[in-house]
C-alpha cells in the first residue's frame, strides 16, 4: 500500500466531499471513493436501517443492492449487524464467504451464490449520531487485508462527517424553505382576513391539527391557492 499517494487521493476526495451540492452526490463520491481507493473493491454503497427494512444508498453495482435486499430477507448478515451498531460490530473483515457459514448460516451461501466472495463494512458515526454502514465487496475471496481495512477505516471517517454535515445543511436548507412558506402564507391570510401575524399563524396551525396535514403543507396550500378551503 502507498501511502503517502493514499494520503494525496484522501484529500483530494475530503475536498471533492465539500463540494457536492446535494447528500445524494456526496453519497455516490464517497462510495465511488471506496472502488477507486481501496485495493480489492468491485463494489460499493451504505446500508441504512430502518428497524427491519434496508435502504441501500449510493450503490455501484446491482451486487449490492441484491445482497441489502438478502439479508433484509433473512434477516441476518455483515452489513446488517453493522448498521444496528448496539448489536453488532463497527468494523467486520470477511476474508472468504464461505468460511462463514456458523455467524450467517442463511446468508452466507446465497451471498456467494450472488458472487460475493469477500467483504468489509464500517459504521459511519459520528458522536452525535449512526448514519448507517459503508460496505465493501470483492468477488474473490482474499482480497482486503489489514491495509485494505485501515484505509476503509479512513475512508469511512472521513465520509461519516461529509455525510452528516450534508444533511444537516439539507435540513437547514429544508428548514429555511419552509419558514419562507409559512411566512408568506400567512401574509396573504392577513391581507385576505384582515388578521394579524399571530392570528394568521393560528389559522394555519389549527387547520394542520384538525386535517393532520404538515403545517408547511398546509402554507403551501394556501401559497398556491390564494386561502384555505
Amino acid at each position: 500500500m502507498d501511502w503517502a499517494r493514499f494520503a494525496q487521493q484522501m484529500a483530494s476526495m475530503a475536498r471533492d466531499l465539500l463540494a457536492q451540492e446535494s447528500v445524494s452526490a456526496t453519497l455516490e463520491r464517497i462510495t465511488a471513493s471506496a472502488t477507486e481507493l481501496v485495493d480489492g473493491c468491485d463494489a460499493a454503497g451504505i446500508l441504512v436501517l430502518h428497524d427491519t427494512k434496508v435502504e441501500t444508498l449510493a450503490p455501484t453495482d446491482l451486487l449490492v443492492i441484491e445482497s441489502d435486499q438478502l439479508q433484509q430477507r433473512l434477516g441476518e448478515g455483515p452489513c446488517f449487524d453493522a448498521a444496528r451498531s448496539s448489536l453488532g460490530e463497527r468494523v467486520f473483515r470477511i476474508a472468504d464467504l464461505t468460511s462463514e457459514h456458523q455467524r450467517w448460516p442463511a446468508y452466507a451461501p446465497q451471498a456467494h451464490a450472488l458472487g460475493v466472495g469477500s467483504m468489509m463494512g464500517f459504521l459511519l458515526f459520528t458522536e452525535e449520531e449512526d448514519l448507517g454502514a459503508l460496505n465493501f465487496y470483492s468477488r474473490k475471496p482474499g482480497a482486503f487485508t489489514r491495509a485494505s481495512e485501515l484505509a476503509g477505516l479512513l475512508l469511512a471517517s472521513h465520509a461519516a462527517v461529509a455525510f452528516s454535515a450534508a444533511r444537516t445543511h439539507a435540513q437547514m436548507e429544508r428548514a429555511v424553505a419552509t419558514r419562507h412558506v409559512i411566512g408568506e402564507a400567512m401574509g396573504i391570510l392577513m391581507g385576505r382576513r384582515r388578521l394579524d401575524q399571530e392570528e394568521a399563524f393560528g389559522v394555519l396551525r389549527r387547520y394542520s391539527q384538525e386535517n393532520n396535514i404538515k403545517l408547511r403543507e398546509v402554507a403551501r396550500m394556501v401559497c398556491e391557492q390564494g386561502n384555505l378551503p
